[in-house]
């Protein structure tokens, strides 16, 4: 562990700490940040009401939508003299989120970074391959700053340049690789492709995170790899990376560093609290961010929350491996259907490649979904007749484990889309 006093705080102390922190943080930003006062007003909410950890279900949800109304720097707590460092979303849909650092929260966020590498397996004196993207994304900065925090020689090569990763990691003996699952595959192939066998090399974890994947998609990456798969969970409008983390012990759940981070879970669409142990959407306030406090960020990210011990001895609780997020989730015929679990359903099927594209179109008033996937080399050898019944294969546990109707396409090695950073799982062509 890289701070165990802190990482195995009984569960009385760690409360304790978490109120105390959690009514500075509101006292916070209710003094100044414009947004959250007026939403707090609005609400009959005021920071003397923060009485206990429960009382943090009466403070409004914060929501993409805040963020960008609010932008650039209009939820910012800290005189812009102060702040150090912006991180911004890929803005998509519009303007960017913009979030920002005090000096105080880049240390903050570097050992929060360096508590998770450590607990993915790493100690000092190791060396991690970066390559998640550096600018404007929080993945790769973020990972540079904790690995150098937890005293690891740092290869930041960002995203991209495949054949030169495999490269670099012979020859700079990288014990761990930092990327996106999906790029991760990448990088197989291209080992593949150069004549290397992954295994060979002398990488021993992957942290991967970014993007969904399930646990078949873990047993792939382990067994083609020869490498531990945990899984890293963060969002920029949180902190980066480094909100919670796999410990490698027991890959069971992500610990959430919940000295910095209050997490609840919630009902999607009613917004109350569920129980342990439910399914339902995290919401998140920081508890230790100065420049940009939040209060109650509603993720959109589907899991839940297991208070049992685990056996690495953090006592920080664990949330399962998100689903999906909720604007993921795609509607057919009236069927929630997340993009993870198609995959949990290819990557049963041993002669099916691990990369795979879904498609949604509106034909009449009816839904058609065709997923896009690859034959492994041996069924491609097999030929259209072997190829044509693993395709009938698949279209028949779709139907059976998730209930809907599907074309079930299998191409050659190759023909779906790679990516070098987050996988494109879905294409919604009823949205244009």
């Amino acid at each position: 562990m890289f701070e165990p006093d802190k990482e195995t705080l009984p569960r009385e102390e760690l409360e304790a700490l978490q109120l105390h922190r959690l009514q500075t943080t509101v006292e916070r930003c209710y003094a100044t940040v414009k947004h959250y006062r007026q939403s707090m007003d609005e609400l009959g909410v005021k920071p003397v009401h923060i009485q206990s950890l429960a009382d943090v279900r009466h403070l409004p949800f914060t929501k993409k939508e805040h963020l960008r109304q609010n932008y650039p720097f209009g939820l910012f707590s800290t005189p812009m003299s102060q702040v150090v460092r912006v991180h911004a979303s890929s803005g998509t849909t519009g303007k960017p989120t913009v979030v920002g650092y005090s000096r105080r929260d880049i240390k903050t966020w570097a050992k929060l970074m360096a508590r998770s590498l450590a607990a993915s397996g790493l100690r000092p004196g190791d060396r991690i391959q970066n390559a998640y993207g550096y600018g404007l994304f929080t993945g790769g900065l973020g990972f540079h700053y904790g690995a150098e925090e937890l005293g690891l020689m740092v290869t930041p090569i960002s995203g991209g340049q495949s054949r030169k990763q495999i490269m670099l990691l012979k020859d700079f003996e990288a014990d761990a690789l930092a990327c996106t699952p999906s790029y991760a595959l990448n990088l197989v192939e291209a080992a593949e492709e150069m004549g290397v066998d992954f295994k060979s090399l002398p990488v021993r974890v992957g942290i991967f995170g970014a993007e969904p994947w399930t646990n078949e998609m873990r047993f792939e990456l382990e067994s083609r790899m020869g490498i531990d798969a945990v899984d890293v969970y963060g969002l920029s409008e949180l902190i980066g990376p480094g909100v919670s983390n796999e410990c490698v012990e027991a890959k069971n759940g992500l610990h959430v560093w919940e000295d910095h981070f209050l997490v609840e879970c919630v009902d999607s669409d009613t917004g109350e609290p569920l129980p342990a142990g439910e399914e339902g959407e995290l919401v998140f306030t920081s508890l230790t961010k100065e420049t940009f406090p939040i209060l109650r960020y509603a993720t959109r990210d589907i899991s839940r929350l297991e208070y049992a011990p685990c056996k690495c001895g953090r006592t920080h609780v664990r949330m399962r491996k998100p689903a999906g997020r909720t604007d993921d989730m795609l509607i057919i015929r009236g069927v929630n259907v997340f993009p993870s679990q198609v995959e949990e359903v290819l990557m049963r099927i041993e002669t099916l490649g691990p990369f795979y594209q879904i498609e949604v179109f509106r034909e009449g008033s009816m839904d058609r979904v065709v997923i896009n996937v690859e034959a492994s080399q041996p069924l491609y050898e097999k030929g259209a007749e072997s190829i044509n019944r693993v395709g009938e294969h698949v279209k028949r546990d779709i139907k059976e484990f998730i209930g809907i109707s599907s074309h079930v396409i299998v191409k050659k090695l190759g023909e779906v889309p790679r990516s070098q950073g987050k996988a494109v799982r879905v294409i919604d062509h009823r949205k244009k």
